[in-house]
């Protein structure tokens, strides 16, 4: 899409490209670009670099360390930095704990943690999710029992990524049985090194070590580190899935990820004709593209309503769905695109250990069926899509 832009956005966007030049080194740009393992290294030197120009935080307000952008420029940078093939920033400080620190702790609570998750100190993860409380998350039965100044917590987490390098958890916890099950929810936050948390990683098909199940055995947390009220963690936590629903969206990494397609469409594989000009597959990239159109509308106009002082509503479960089908079709046109190159897939290829091992078959085609098997899940995570379906059909049609 072609964006009217005033010229302080056409500046903004050159200084937003002059930065990733000047920040983001060869080697990392490359694993992103071909869907290569990447350390926390790779991702606390970018974030490291993002956080002392203040733009860790884009989304956030001034006073708490935000840049002050329009919701343009927010938009412009995220592009930029998908199209040029950056890591992305992890969410779960920045775009989902953080705001509702801003929204819902007591000052003391924003002083301790926003200036250090702003300045990239503290990597959080998200505990919602638990073994049997998945998609039915007001079933959780993770126990926090009130002991003097502190909670007793016990239970566990599941599908929690990146709790491998995790500093802090955000965790929604049962502190009550009576009444409805969400009435009994609260939300709270404690350290990774606290006495009593196990991390144990789920290991998915291709090797990699992204979730895992987090173990919580006698976890003392104190009471000020609970998020606003005792048994109004299930309003914290809906607000906090409005804002990573709409970053589920990836509008910036959708459009990536098709001219990626579209050029490796364009090469001639095997000595056949390039699949770009097979008319059914032109069709598909067409479909595609013009559906990607249509959302990134959307989130523009969700953009302009934030202008407004307006909060992610039901939109945001559009952008979801939208958002999901997306990029599971974009992943369907790339296994098409690499066709046979796809099949011999090598672990080591994708990870340190292995990269002075000659690959099977061109670069591009490396990660193809580890992309396509590890993007089914963006159907789940952030509430399934027909957990949205259901929210759309209830808060905009009205069912």
């Amino acid at each position: 899409m072609d964006l009217p832009l005033t010229p302080e956005d056409e500046a903004f966007r050159k200084e937003v490209r002059a930065f990733i030049d000047d920040n983001l080194r060869p080697e990392t740009r490359r694993k992103v670009e071909l869907g290569l393992h990447l350390t926390r290294e790779d991702y606390m030197t970018w974030q490291d670099a993002l956080a002392e120009g203040g733009w860790l935080v884009p989304n956030w307000p001034e006073e708490h360390g935000g840049p002050g952008w329009s919701p343009m420029q927010r938009y412009l940078f995220e592009d930029e930095m998908t199209g040029a093939a950056a890591p992305r920033v992890m969410p779960f400080g920045a775009k989902m704990v953080g705001p509702v620190i801003i929204e819902f702790g007591t000052p003391e609570q924003k002083a301790r943690f926003l200036p250090r998750i702003a300045g990239n100190q503290d990597w959080w993860c998200q505990g919602y999710s638990e073994p049997g409380a998945g998609s039915d998350l007001a079933s959780l039965r993770t126990q926090a029992v009130r002991d003097g100044d502190h909670y007793v917590v016990n239970g566990s987490k599941t599908w929690t990524t990146m709790a491998q390098y995790a500093d802090w958890m955000f965790c929604l916890v049962r502190t009550s049985s009576e009444g409805k099950r969400q009435e009994g929810i609260s939300f709270v936050l404690f350290s990774m090194d606290d006495p009593g948390i196990t991390v144990q990683p789920i290991v998915t098909m291709d090797g990699g070590r992204e979730i895992n199940t987090v173990f919580i055995e006698d976890v003392r947390v104190p009471v000020d580190q609970l998020i606003g009220e005792e048994g109004m963690g299930w309003t914290y936590a809906k607000f906090l899935l409005g804002h990573e629903r709409t970053g589920i969206a990836r509008v910036g990494e959708s459009k990536f990820q098709l001219a990626r397609v579209r050029d490796i469409a364009k090469q001639e594989i095997g000595g056949g004709r390039p699949l770009i000009e097979d008319r059914r597959f032109r069709e598909k990239m067409a479909s595609v593209e013009m559906d990607l159109l249509a959302l990134e509308s959307t989130m523009l106009r969700l953009l302009a309503a934030e202008t407004a002082g307006e909060a992610p509503g039901p939109e945001s479960s559009i952008l979801k769905i939208s958002g999901s089908d997306l990029q599971q079709a974009i992943t369907e046109l790339l296994f098409e695109a690499v066709g046979t190159q796809a099949h011999p897939f090598e672990r080591a290829a994708l990870y340190e250990d292995g990269w002075n091992e000659e690959p099977v078959g061109p670069e591009y085609a490396m990660a193809a069926a580890p992309r396509y098997f590890n993007w089914r899940k963006t159907s789940i995570y952030g509430g399934t899509d027909e957990i949205q379906r259901n929210i759309v059909a209830k808060a905009v049609l009205g069912f």
